[in-house]
């Protein structure tokens, strides 16, 4: 009994040992299930951050590049600012010499037009000294005649002394001497006066011998301006509409007349002497700005410069040194009956200039010397 006791007891023992594990068990599956579903719960929560974590990394690098883009997107605005603003330099230092150019222009033409008007001043003062010279004959033989009268009334009152008229003849005999030599002296200041009056008229008349002379040989071929001997040619023939490049179809018979005009300038060594430039001048009509209009008519003269040039007449007779290019703009348009006549201001002009400064100089020796 006793020992059933004992074994009852045994297995109470083992069976609450067998419970004490199995609570324990429990416990520690309980305590490893709430491991493992904290540990899903925490991977789930670690996956949803990573998640997010990533997301906001790929914001931050769609960001940075769209950074990127409007850096790029600055640099350029930059780049084109500043290439605008160097355009706008270049336009503004182009608009500065354009205008520059105006300015020296009008400075030329207003020194030209001095110059013409010095000259005809330096005429009227050498006529008016002519008119006087023509004066001062007039009351020089009024003084030869009183003094012939004198000489006449003098050598009857020695007529009725003799012996005065011995002491007096020689006085008369020099009296009559200087007479002769005052004669001399008049005769050679008319001759030399009619001489350089002659030399004037020369100087101051080769433009018209010139522009004579150009009428006569070019007149039935050409348009010969009378009053400075230019010759003209119409854009519309030498150019296409808006262009600056001469026609292929037009240099042979431009060629033609540059060579006329100038055989008839240099045919005579008299006048081939006096010629300073041979001005190719391009003109254009109203419509449009002043200054686009210089441009054009600048830019067509030096293509017909360019041309002349390069022919081989103009390098056999040495022209090239001669010959300048000069655009006018609309500076002298052509008017018929007060109103503009567009076709004709829209020309080539072929002229000449002479040497008017030597001339003046040649005119101021003249009256020095007298």
């Amino acid at each position: 009994m006793f020992k059933n006791q004992s074994t009852n007891e045994d297995t109470n023992f083992w069976i609450s040992y067998a419970d004490l594990m199995a609570g324990l068990l429990f416990v520690f599956i309980l305590l490893i299930g709430a491991i493992v579903v904290k540990s899903i719960v925490l991977k789930n929560n670690l996956d949803t951050q990573e998640s997010s974590l990533n997301n906001k990394i790929n914001t931050l690098f769609m960001r940075d590049s769209e950074i990127q883009k409007l850096k790029k997107l600055l640099s350029d605005r930059v780049k084109n600012l500043y290439d605008t603003e160097k355009a706008l330099l270049i336009t503004k230092n182009a608009l500065k010499l354009k205008t520059d150019e105006i300015v020296n222009l009008n400075n030329i033409l207003l020194s030209y037009n001095t110059k013409i008007d010095d000259f005809n001043g330096k005429i009227i003062i050498l006529q008016n000294l002519l008119d006087e010279s023509k004066g001062k004959e007039i009351d020089h033989n009024k003084k030869l005649q009183d003094f012939e009268n004198k000489v006449l009334i003098l050598s009857n009152t020695l007529t009725n002394k003799s012996d005065v008229l011995k002491l007096k003849d020689e006085k008369l005999i020099d009296l009559l001497r200087i007479l002769e030599e005052k004669e001399t002296d008049y005769d050679n200041l008319v001759s030399k006066l009619q001489a350089q009056k002659a030399e004037i008229k020369n100087l101051t008349g080769i433009r018209i011998k010139v522009i004579a002379e150009l009428k006569a040989a070019l007149g039935s071929k050409v348009q010969i301006d009378p009053n400075n001997g230019s010759l003209r040619l119409s854009s519309n023939i030498l150019f296409p509409k808006n262009k600056v490049i001469l026609k292929e179809s037009f240099k042979k018979a431009l060629k033609k007349l540059f060579i006329e005009y100038m055989d008839a300038l240099m045919s005579n060594r008299n006048i081939k002497s006096q010629i300073d430039r041979i001005v190719i001048e391009g003109h254009t009509d109203s419509d449009g700005g002043y200054l686009l209009n210089l441009e054009i008519s600048q830019k067509r003269a030096y293509a017909v410069m360019s041309y002349l040039s390069s022919l081989e007449y103009t390098k056999r007779h040495n022209l090239k040194a001669l010959l300048v290019a000069s655009g006018r703009s609309y500076f002298d348009i052509i008017k018929v009956n007060g109103k503009e006549d567009k076709n004709a201001s829209r020309r080539i002009e072929i002229k000449f200039t002479l040497k008017n400064d030597d001339a003046m100089h040649e005119i101021e020796r003249i009256l020095d010397h007298e």
